[in-house]
């Protein structure tokens, strides 16, 4: 074993994670999203805002489907890859990953079939409750996921055992201790916020994009007012979850703290927090930094002038990579602040009624949904990054954890492998995901029609006229509707009515 096969095994694992995360954050906050609006369908009856609805559920069954599809590899590899680490937590990740399938996976799937192909077939209510459910569901999954990681942060209700064969594996011992150890309602809840951002920005992106191209006006008005409102009030959340979270990692994890804000050396006054920079691990210093004089001090202790400790304060084995870890954070927090900037405008705009005639602003929403992705993924890196070189901190250390039966030609055959699979996957996803934009949001008067003609057949309490109307419908119903509907305009189409 050497220490390229330890690398070799973090660079695939964080491959394989960063393009699986592509998809959970986004079915998370699209299915808050689908809440939002089918709410208002139930209370206005508008079947513009129905349309909608279907429009965002296709979109949503997409990356629902390849982040299940994604999730499964990073499983295989706790085994392949990191068999002495899989076998130092497997009690620990085994109760919260069968928590995630019992009360997460079975939520979500269970109802998702009501949710994409029931439009037609069951009371709107009642496709409303399965729209709630699967939200509820995505939102359960990432719980018990951010459970165990969590846990790897800052462990707790456990005990170390030996074991027979005379490996060492942690056990739980409280429960509810292991599950809400001291870093994970924070985490959680800015888990949550992101993903919100990133289904709020992605809808506010294709809303913004149909007004620049004048099409399906109406639809793109509705979902640039919604979304916008949604990012903004999330956005806001965001600033104080980031500063609650950083109290976490100050008090649980002061070594990481140190990381992120490039803080190499413990003074004698107030620490600066800097803005940017370049960490230096050569100079023990942010070059070209900009910095405000004893900001970090300030937001620690509430104290201007009592010394944070730094990277000094540990042996260098013990400290993390600063110059990834200081970066991500810092575009993380760059891009926060700029979507509570932009979104702030935004509703000032909106309140003016010129919103939409701002059309450098829209382009700037139009590009925004990378911003959500570079965030989300930016977090993460920092997170465990910051958390090297324990993969669990303070218990296990990263090399530790590694498989001891394979070698860097088998890790570098299966990311080449990985790598042809994912490019196909994601060239996939975007040839499809287009697809369905370019395609845009139903007609309305097809699904006032529609939902009409369903209204009618469950008014009759007649199981055979249920019956034969399912039969005349037939299952692909839904994506007949999509495919055939032409890509007009939505107020044109209220005209005509």
């Amino acid at each position: 074993m050497n220490l390229d096969v330890v690398m070799l095994s973090r660079i695939q694992f964080a491959l394989t994670l960063m393009f699986h995360y592509i998809f959970p954050p986004l079915t998370i906050g699209l299915g808050v999203l689908m809440v939002i609006i089918e709410a208002i369908w139930i209370k206005t009856s508008d079947p513009s805002y129905k349309a909608m609805s279907l429009f965002w559920t296709k979109l949503f069954a997409i990356n629902f489907a390849l982040g299940v599809a994604t999730g499964i590899v990073m499983e295989f590899q706790f085994g392949t890859n990191w068999a002495t680490y899989s076998r130092y937590v497997g009690d620990i990740f085994g109760s919260a990953l069968a928590a995630e399938a019992i009360f997460a996976f079975f939520l979500e799937s269970g109802f998702l079939a009501v949710l994409v192909f029931g439009w037609d077939r069951v009371k709107p209510k009642t496709h409303f409750f399965a729209t709630c459910m699967v939200a509820l569901g995505a939102i359960f999954s990432s719980i018990w996921i951010t459970v165990a990681n969590s846990w790897q942060q800052t462990p707790s209700g456990y005990h170390v055992v030996r074991t027979a064969q005379g490996f060492y594996r942690a056990e739980v011992t409280d429960f509810w201790q292991m599950v809400f150890n001291p870093s994970m309602v924070h985490r959680v809840l800015h888990v949550w916020l992101g993903a919100f951002i990133l289904g709020a920005l992605f809808a506010l992106s294709i809303g913004s994009y149909y007004l620049l191209k004048n099409k399906h006006t109406v639809f793109a008005q509705r979902t640039v007012k919604i979304s916008l409102i949604y990012a903004a009030v999330c956005s806001i959340t965001m600033l104080v979850s980031g500063h609650f979270q950083a109290d976490a990692v100050a008090k649980n994890q002061p070594v990481k703290l140190a990381a992120l804000e490039g803080h190499y050396t413990t003074g004698s006054g107030g620490t600066p927090m800097y803005i940017c920079g370049w960490p230096s691990d050569k100079d023990k210093d942010v070059k070209c930094g900009l910095a405000i004089p004893g900001m970090l001090s300030f937001l620690v202790y509430q104290d201007f002038n009592k010394p944070v400790a730094g990277l000094d304060k540990v042996v260098p084995e013990d400290r993390p990579p600063v110059w990834l870890t200081f970066q991500s954070y810092h575009l993380m927090v760059a891009l926060g602040m700029a979507f509570i900037g932009m979104t702030v405008l935004g509703l000032l705009y909106l309140k003016l009624g010129t919103l939409y005639r701002q059309r450098w602003l829209l382009w700037i929403y139009v590009l925004s949904v990378l911003g959500g992705y570079a965030a989300n993924e930016g977090g993460w890196i920092a997170a465990e990054v910051g958390r090297q070189p324990w993969v669990v901190y303070g218990l296990l250390r990263t090399k530790d954890g590694v498989s001891k039966a394979i070698g860097s030609e088998h890790v570098i055959s299966s990311m080449i492998l990985f790598g042809i699979v994912y490019t196909f996957l994601f060239f996939v996803w975007v040839w499809v995901m287009n697809h369905r934009i370019q395609a845009g949001p139903p007609e309305v008067a097809r699904v006032a029609a529609e939902h009409a003609e369903q209204a009618a057949t469950l008014m009759k309490k007649d199981p055979f006229a249920v019956i034969a109307s399912l039969l005349k419908r037939g299952p692909s119903s839904l994506s007949d509707s999509w495919r055939d509907s032409p890509p007009e305009h939505v107020e044109k189409i209220e005209d005509a009515k």
